[in-house]
């Protein structure tokens, strides 16, 4: 195979290779896609790369029943060989032509050595996978391609939703877009859509937010493609975090702090939220990804005050005045937005859990700390597991005397298909709101104890 289309798909397939390969070797799929030097088939790498990470638990399990010592392999070479099987399990590409190009992937691998077995392999699967599938399958964990300690976690804490919960994580995302309001109204924007070629629909319940709307698009774009993008007028986030502001009720004049701004799409959103000028201070740990949020501001033409520094640590940021409103959107398992991030699968251990629960507990109070009284703090994840939620403002709460529970819109009230917690609401990924997995908690600080 010698044409140009064919070494093109060959390259393809091998730098989604290296990218899942990384993943198993414990890297995140952006810092491995990033790596990838197949500038001009990117897209392609990416769709590959990520399709084979929603899947690999069940590919995998097929393509190592074909292999007598599956552990012996260079890990590229199997990640080959699993890329390779979604391809032809779930793509539209003919068996032979994939097989092929696994074959010539393994010349851009540098691994040549290699040709005989991946050919051989995957011919096997080519004739066999039906069975090879049908006994994976056996495990349920396996055939919905999700690591057992997680699977089990969520048919234990959502025996009615974990089958749609699964659903969903192997899904493909929407794109979804938060309109300014105040740039443009939604029919103007739906138009200007239409006039790109593009198509959307508007998301009826998040209509009431005030100063944005949710869009989902018919299919996702380059950002560069959407009008108004470079002007300001939209941003990307998915619709279950664009509630966020709701749940603050950020008002003009008020001081505000986004304890854990990166990279920036709630920061924006607040600002834009608010019919008036706020004070806001947005912190991360993350001196890096802090930058991301400084683009984004740029973009949208918003200011607010960055600073790069452990919220548990108010002395290295914090002058002392209360704050009125707090957001702590805390660094979580991600367990509810799998579907936009499959490598969590591969990448998340039962013990992370509670270690991110620890930490949470301690952003929770060092930022209520710097909350004044009468404030009103949101506690946000975008985790499915209650340890790491409705557990985390339990435990604080219990130890804290001078919070209460805020009130907040709950369950139906926040979103379609929100489920009132003890404490919060939880929204569930392929719920009826269409969004990922998010959760929100709203505190006050009262003058009890004082």
């Amino acid at each position: 195979m010698s044409g140009a289309p064919e070494k093109a798909g060959a390259q393809a397939l091998a730098e989604a290779s290296k990218a899942v390969a990384a993943v198993v070797g414990g890297r995140s799929a952006d810092e491995a896609l990033a790596a990838s030097g197949a500038s001009a088939s990117r897209p392609a790498v990416r769709a590959i790369a990520l399709g084979t990470l929603r899947w690999y638990l069940r590919l995998r399990s097929a393509v190592d029943a074909l292999l007598s010592r599956p552990g012996t392999l260079p890990r590229e070479i199997h990640s080959l060989l699993v890329a390779a099987a979604h391809q032809i399990e779930y793509s539209r590409d003919a068996p032979a032509l994939v097989v092929n190009l696994a074959v010539d992937a393994t010349r851009a691998l540098r691994q040549p050595r290699s040709s005989g077995l991946v050919n051989a392999v995957l011919r096997r699967f080519v004739r066999e996978r039906q069975s090879l599938l049908a006994r994976a399958d056996g495990d349920p964990a396996v055939r919905a391609a999700h690591p057992r300690w997680l699977y089990d976690a969520l048919v234990e804490t959502w025996p009615e939703q974990y089958g749609q919960i699964l659903e969903a994580n192997n899904a493909h995302p929407p794109m979804v877009l938060r309109l300014s309001t105040r740039r443009r109204s939604p029919p103007d924007y739906l138009a200007d859509l239409r006039a790109a070629g593009l198509g959307g629909s508007l998301v009826d319940w998040t209509a009431m937010h005030a100063g944005s709307a949710a869009i989902v698009l018919d299919r996702p774009v380059a950002v560069g493609a959407l009008p108004g993008f470079r002007e300001g007028w939209v941003s990307v986030q998915d619709t279950g975090a664009q509630l966020a502001p709701r749940v603050l009720a950020v008002l003009p004049g008020m001081r505000v702090l986004d304890a854990c701004a990166a990279p920036g799409s709630k920061t924006s959103h607040l600002l834009e939220a608010v019919a008036g000028p706020i004070e806001l201070t947005a912190v991360d740990i993350d001196a890096g990804r802090l930058g991301r949020v400084e683009e984004n501001l740029q973009r949208l033409g918003l200011t607010a005050r960055l600073v790069a520094a452990d919220v548990r640590d108010p002395g290295s940021f914090w002058d002392g005045r209360p704050y009125d409103r707090i957001l702590v959107d805390v660094p979580c398992s991600g367990t509810g937005v799998i579907r936009r991030h499959p490598d969590i699968k591969l990448l998340r251990r039962a013990e992370d859990a509670p270690a991110f629960a620890r930490a949470q507990l301690e952003i929770l109070r060092a930022a209520f700390g710097m909350l004044a009284p009468g404030g009103r703090l949101v506690y946000s994840t975008c985790s499915v597991l209650p340890a790491e939620n409705e557990a985390v403002v339990g435990r604080f709460l219990a130890g804290q005397s001078q919070a209460a529970a805020a009130p907040m819109p709950r369950g139906e009230e926040l979103a379609p298909g929100g489920l009132a917690r003890s404490t919060g609401t939880q929204l569930l990924p392929g719920g009826a709101a269409g969004s990922d997995g998010f959760y929100y908690a709203c505190l006050e600080k009262t003058t009890r104890g004082t």
